[in-house]
């Protein structure tokens, strides 16, 4: 209670201090980088990391991409070829004339050289770069390259999609926030019981997400769908608390002496009720953090930070701008909206067999569309850009034209024999879906004399340690087919060179889906885990938690469920995600209802009666909740043309809703059947039990019952 009061006593100070800490907020948000890539977030112990590793570090190269020139004559080509090579970080450019002059007809080149780089109306080009895929110089470079390489020419590329995702981002973030912000805006004036605190809740949670924002600077780099997402969700699993402190005070005002003394005394108990409200939800993204691709570990800090920075908002700042706007906040309030939920309570009550009926038949194919989507995710980040954005039409063109979908890169001990390389590329050759395999055992040896060959090209494809060999597949990035030819290559791979490495996106993105396939179970077991000891130790309950869990699982298994029914694939980290923050967010819903139930029952209410007042008394802090939470992310999911960002927007949103309707519609009739469970094995609510039979006990002998 002391520190409410010292809320109260210092609120002007506590809202000078927070906008001057705006700030370095600001100044920490715009310095923090974002990164794009997520193959950065691959574990540094896997191969195909520390191939790439091996690659800049040993040959200078990191980044790759080629570029598709349309109708251009030799010389030209040549001419735009040596254009590029001057852009900065340009590290290489191999094309036709890296391996002999001009002079020399192309036909010279061994015919799968020729055919490599050339079609009837289309020549190729590789370009390697001297910085990582994702370096904010590798993106200006693409953009340099695709300056001078004008209409006809189409660069491709991991590199080049990071700089179009980077670039869609910056353009939609700023509109995300303004459409949540609108939405969230809307929601609260309909549903809350004055036109003015909105505003004041917008202002309260705004100053706390920027504080977060700026805070992540500490993080260093942040990722670019966390930074899409952080904002949005803040706002949404933080409105609660604020609602909270608002109702809290208006009904201290009619009690206490003055304003002051009734924020006092919300502020106490608000800052005991959220709290314990809070760390479900902090737990759900602490989950995240488990995550060995840890893109989960850095929206799980961001978010569990964020909802930290809102409860501290919460109990500091809004009661200092409570205070301060008291008279017009009090001059604009109006009836709430929601009307009185005694009567629709009692009905549900009525007839809870037919939900609990409904919620048996919902589980077996909620679980199977749930298990299924999570089989039918998608891992290629292509497909969640617009089609008609540059990185989308030059992968078209690559495959159309050259019938390219994928290049690996081979690292080979450069003391293996240019023979068991030659017989190594044959066999390799021969695996489904590749197209050729190009290194400089392809040039040597052929109708171009190895004297031809400049000492620049070697150095392209040799170094000190490793031989340099590009492998251009049929088979698109994170499918079956170039999985399977992965595994495929790597045993070959292995038979010449049992340090060799197999890298490339294709490579990683396998690698990725590995990862992440462990990481939904071990993430969603440790966040279930989690709350189920929270809600343990909060409702003094062994039966509790698993009712309440099971109730939320089953609100995730039909929304996770839905896109396999609807026939939509969703971005592999959404499931991941969506699944923990789901739970973590909403389980709150179903502790609302709980709790009042039990101080109902313990205060010596028949069951029927403690389920109907909890029930009617929890359903409009439970509809306002999940509204809000659907609002601030509906939104965001119509508007973004970046399917990863308008996914999980979407699946928080409907998550919401469902997450409402189990709560309000299944969860009462749960407690009516497992009373008696629930009162057995609750430590606070044992002497219900025994209180109940002895007056049945009683009533039998009294009575002859």
């Amino acid at each position: 209670m002391k520190l409410a009061k010292a809320v109260v006593k210092y609120r002007i100070p506590i809202l000078v201090a927070t906008l001057l800490l705006m700030i370095p907020a600001v100044l920490g948000y715009a310095g923090t980088r974002v990164n794009y890539d997520m193959l950065d977030y691959l574990p540094e112990s896997m191969d195909t990391v520390k191939g790439q590793n091996e690659l800049m570090n040993d040959f200078g190269k990191g980044a790759f991409s080629f570029i598709i020139a349309e109708n251009m004559k030799e010389k030209d080509v040549a001419e735009l070829k040596s254009k590029i090579e001057k852009v900065e970080h340009v590290e290489t450019v191999i094309w036709y004339d890296s391996l002999a002059d001009l002079s020399i007809p192309m036909e010279m080149l061994p015919d799968k050289v020729y055919k490599a780089f050339n079609t009837d109306n289309a020549t190729m080009m590789a370009v390697f770069f001297d910085s990582s895929t994702s370096a904010d110089v590798t993106m200006d470079a693409i953009r340099e390259v695709r300056k001078i390489a004008g209409e006809q020419c189409f660069v491709s590329g991991m590199s080049a999609l990071v700089t179009d995702l980077k670039d869609l981002c910056e353009k939609e973030e700023p509109i995300y926030v303004g459409i949540a912000v609108a939405l969230a805006l809307v929601a609260m004036l309909v549903l809350l019981d004055s036109w003015l605190v909105p505003f004041v809740f917008l202002a309260s949670i705004g100053m706390m997400i920027l504080l977060n924002l700026g805070s992540n600077y500490f993080l260093g780099e942040i990722s670019y769908i966390t930074k899409a997402l952080s904002a949005v969700l803040q706002l949404a699993v933080t409105m609660d608390y604020s609602i909270f402190l608002w109702n809290c005070y208006n009904e201290k005002r009619s009690s206490a002496s003055d304003n002051k003394e009734a924020m006092a005394e919300a502020v106490h108990d608000t800052f005991t009720s959220v709290l314990g409200s809070s760390i479900t939800t902090v737990a759900g993204f602490i989950a995240l953090c488990f995550m060995t691709f840890t893109m989960g570990r850095d929206l799980g800090i961001v978010m569990a930070k964020g909802v930290i920075f809102g409860v501290i908002g919460c109990v500091t700042v809004l009661p200092a701008l409570i205070l301060v706007f008291d008279k017009p906040l009090q001059k604009t309030k109006h009836k709430a909206l929601i009307p009185e939920m005694k009567g629709f309570s009692g009905a549900l009550i009525r007839i809870f067999p037919v939900f609990l009926v409904a919620f048996v038949i919902l589980v077996v194919p909620a679980y199977y569309g749930y298990s299924e989507t999570n089989k039918e995710v998608y891992y290629d980040m292509g497909e969640c850009l617009p089609r008609d954005i540059p990185y989308v039409t030059a992968n078209a063109k690559l495959h159309d034209d050259f019938d390219i979908a994928s290049t690996h890169m081979l690292l080979v001990d450069k003391e293996t024999s240019s023979k068991d390389v030659r017989s190594m590329i044959s066999e390799m050759e021969k695996v489904d879906g590749v197209k050729y395999v190009l290194g400089l055992e392809s040039v040597v040896g052929s109708r171009i004399p190895e004297e031809f060959i400049p000492d620049k090209v070697k150095s392209m494809l040799e170094s000190d340690n490793w031989k340099l060999l590009l492998i251009n597949s049929e088979y698109k990035v994170a499918s079956d087919e170039v999985n399977a030819q992965i595994d495929e290559l790597n045993s070959i791979l292995k038979k010449y060179d049992n340090g060799g490495m197999l890298i490339g996106e294709a490579p990683c993105m396998k690698d990725m889906i590995e990862t992440t396939d462990h990481d939904f179970k071990v993430v969603n077991m440790v966040s279930i885990l989690a709350i189920f000891l929270i809600i343990a130790l909060v409702e003094k309950s062994f039966s509790l938690p698993v009712i309440l869990i099971s109730v939320i699982e089953v609100a995730i298994f039909i929304n996770l469920g839905l896109p396999h029914y609807l026939g939509s694939s969703l971005p592999f980290i959404a499931p991941i995600c969506i699944s923990t923050i789901q739970l973590g967010a909403t389980v709150d819903y179903a502790i609302l209802m709980t709790t009042r139930y039990k101080h109902e029952r313990i205060a010596g209410a028949e069951k029927k009666d403690a389920v109907l007042t909890a029930l009617s008394t929890s359903i409009p802090s439970i509809i306002v909740s999940g509204m809000g939470l659907f609002a601030a992310t509906f939104g965001v999911a119509v508007y973004s043309d970046i399917d990863i960002i308008s996914s999980m927007c979407m699946l928080m949103a409907r998550g919401a809703v469902i997450s409402v309707l189990m709560v309000v519609f299944t969860l009462p009739a749960m407690l009516m059947l497992f009373d008696k469970v629930i009162c057995k094995t609750t430590f606070d609510m044992l002497h219900v039990g025994k209180s109940e039979n002895g007056v049945k006990s009683s009533l039998k002998h009294r009575f002859g019952l």
